[in-house]
């Protein structure tokens, strides 16, 4: 996959991130990375730069992380600067997984990070009834 190939997967999942309710994706200075955020809560991060060693990091179910890591293992590695048992980094240079695959992981880590708020605070997400600061 080329570097423009790759800009367009960054570009697509930035913009997929920033479609869910109450998300922002914006590039996190203090991190040099592109952080997909809820609310204050992560749910994901990704090279800003296009190149062969850009990956997207997101959380996921512990057992799932292994199984995929154990289908996958030239694509996904244990979350790179993040906890090895919930966070898996997905190599964006590959073309095994397809972008509406990872799109399906990105939903799955927000689902996760929305899970950790109250009921009350679900439903105003989910309803996009949050005030923003």
């Amino acid at each position: 996959m080329n570097t423009l190939d790759i800009q367009k997967r960054i570009e697509r999942f930035q913009e997929y991130g920033r479609s869910l309710p109450a998300a922002k994706v914006y590039f996190r200075e203090d991190w040099e990375t592109l952080y997909f955020d809820l609310l204050g809560k992560q749910f994901g991060m990704m090279s800003p730069e296009a190149n062969e060693k850009a990956l997207i990091t997101l959380k996921h179910f512990p057992e799932k992380n292994e199984e995929l890591r154990t289908i996958y293992p030239e694509i996904i590695i244990p979350g790179y600067y993040a906890n090895k048992k919930h966070w898996n980094s997905i190599m964006l240079a590959k073309d095994e997984l397809s972008d509406e695959e990872i799109e399906k992981m990105i939903l799955i880590s927000y689902e996760l990070v929305l899970a950790k708020f109250s009921k009350k605070q679900q439903e105003e997400i989910k309803h996009s009834v949050i005030e923003e600061d």
